[in-house]
């Protein structure tokens, strides 16, 4: 008798269980189906400079809401950008002075025999065609490390 009881306790748990399962995934369902999924637009592209436009234009729209030239809005928001940045961060570099340190570690990869000359000229050009991430760019799944800070 004690198992046909623990029986039936079991198919009422999976019962109820199954109800509540169909009763909450069946609204996510058709809030899903009805929400669009949004288009790509030319504002949250991850092309290069994309993020510098979304700025400029976010500064445009400010000045106009505001009754100011642009110009006064995009020098006030590099200010408190600037008052804002952690003090222990530093400057982030220049992009003359990253390609620079590229070469560096490419020419110095090359002399360790650890690449070919083909190859470096090759890595050379996909980072000037944008291959590569820029800067603001985002540097894959797991990348915990600082911003310029090789992986080891």
């Amino acid at each position: 008798m004690s198992r046909t009881i623990r029986r039936k306790h079991l198919l009422v748990g999976l019962a109820t269980a199954g109800v509540l399962g169909v009763g909450i995934a069946a609204p996510t369902i058709a809030f899903a189906a009805d929400t669009p999924t949004p288009a790509p637009s030319a504002s949250t592209a991850s092309a290069p400079g994309a993020k510098a436009d979304r700025q400029g234009e976010f500064a445009e729209a400010l000045a106009k809401e505001l009754g100011v030239p642009t110009d006064k809005v995009t020098a006030a928001l590099e200010k408190v950008r600037e008052q804002h940045r952690p003090a222990d961060r530093p400057a982030r570099p220049s992009a003359e002075d990253r390609q620079a340190a590229l070469k560096e570690r490419l020419d110095q990869a090359v002399k360790d025999g650890k690449l070919t000359q083909e190859q470096a000229d090759a890595i050379t050009k996909a980072v000037e065609a944008g291959v590569f991430p820029g800067p603001g760019g985002h540097r894959g799944p797991g990348a915990h490390h600082g911003e310029g800070t090789p992986a080891k």
